[in-house]
């Protein structure tokens, strides 16, 4: 009877080191293929969103904007404006929400 129950300990050991051994093995293969030179069109991606990220911080905003779009930012801004009641359209609301008051519980 021990004997089985050893047996039977020592098989859910083996599984789940198993279980532990291929989850580390798939993990360090992810990682080791992050350390080797990334495929052509990833590369070319990433090199393109860095760098309308540096034309984005050197312009102050969208890149490549007219006067075109800044006219019509102004419009559409200003008639939300007219609809919501002004405000600041570009900050975040601040909700204040307070806790209800509540009368005594009677027994």
């Amino acid at each position: 009877m021990a004997l089985h129950a050893f047996l039977q300990l020592s098989s859910m050991l083996r599984s789940a080191a198993s279980l532990t051994l291929r989850r580390n093995i798939g993990l360090s293969a992810v990682v080791l293929n992050r350390a080797k030179e990334l495929d052509p069109v990833q590369k070319l991606f990433l090199d393109k969103i860095r760098d309308y990220n540096t034309k984005s911080k050197a312009s102050g905003g969208i890149v490549d904007a007219g006067p075109a779009y800044q006219k019509n930012l102004s419009e559409e801004v200003s008639k939300l404006e007219r609809l919501y009641g002004g405000g600041d359209l570009t900050k975040f609301p601040d909700f204040k929400f307070q806790d209800p008051k509540f009368d005594g519980v009677a027994k």
